[in-house]
């Protein structure tokens, strides 16, 4: 198994027994990816939107059927 590599001066990724791990430079754990391309780009998206805030037009649903069964 390989050590942490350090990316973009932020976090970590290491590759673990099946998955790809992410941490931050404190050592909590981000995202799990199959791949270390989809850990990094994972947990680049997690970082942003951590940092800069989640978009408030997200689609919600209210799980009501309308009409006669």
């Amino acid at each position: 198994m390989e050590e942490k590599k350090l990316i973009d001066d932020c976090f970590y990724v290491k590759q673990g027994r099946f998955l790809w791990d992410s941490y931050d430079l404190d050592g909590n754990g981000l995202v799990s990816a199959l791949t270390e391309e989809g850990c990094i780009s994972g947990t680049r998206f997690y970082l942003k939107g951590r940092q800069e805030g989640w978009p408030d037009d997200t689609i919600k649903h209210d799980g009501t059927v309308g009409g006669k069964l």
